[in-house]
């Protein structure tokens, strides 16, 4: 004869267990790091800008923004390109040349982005294997990037690690265990990296009983 509350109670300790196990995996989603929406590119040093003049070629060109993160434009001398979006440059530009040449309209176009590869970088410090900076590829992982590093070090602290990130309000530290990631299987940690993300990996301290 079927022991129907036994069944219930047994019913409800898997579920238990089920949603248990979500809310752990949730946890890496953690709103602090979720995934920000992509910010309009802007121009960087040793960037190639192609800038064109409407009816006025002596005045188009294309030119590498300088180290200084300026460019510079018949009639108009230096001009500072860095950090700026491409159409900004272009309207800053048109403004200039309009008191010099009659209704000037101008586009700008950035045909080589080199600092993106720069800018578009996640990088792994302290006590792993192979401290490095490698390019970030779309799905990349914390734990994808230890173990591309080749893993921590015996002198790794590795529940003090930290991610770094860059966001609207400026550089935020997160905690990381990556004991618990590499030696317990905790995922709760593994966080999606995004591009400009640093994580470090600090020694252990006599002073904290780690050695």
């Amino acid at each position: 004869m079927y022991n129907f509350k036994s069944v219930r109670v047994g019913l409800v300790v898997f579920l238990a267990v089920i949603l248990g196990g979500c809310s752990v995996l949730s946890s890496a989603d953690s709103p602090a790091l979720t995934e920000t929406e992509a910010e309009p590119y802007r121009i960087g040093v040793g960037d190639n800008v192609s800038i064109h003049v409407w009816r006025n070629p002596e005045l188009s060109q294309s030119i590498v923004v300088r180290p200084d993160g300026y460019i510079s434009m018949p009639l108009m001398g230096d001009v500072k390109a860095e950090d700026k979006k491409p159409e900004v440059l272009a309207d800053e530009i048109e403004t200039a040349l309009g008191e010099l040449i009659r209704s000037p309209e101008v586009t700008v176009m950035v045909t080589n982005p080199v600092s993106k590869e720069f800018r578009n970088r996640v990088r792994i410090t302290g006590q792993v294997a192979s401290p490095q900076s490698t390019p970030f590829r779309p799905g990349m992982t914390v734990l994808d990037l230890i173990l591309q590093a080749g893993g921590t070090t015996d002198f790794a602290a590795d529940s003090r690690a930290v991610l770094h990130r860059e966001t609207a309000e400026g550089y935020k530290a997160f905690d990381l265990d990556l004991d618990a990631i590499l030696e317990e299987g905790n995922m709760s940690f593994n966080y999606d990296l995004q591009p400009g993300d640093i994580i470090s990996v600090p020694r252990k301290q006599l002073f904290r009983g780690e050695l």
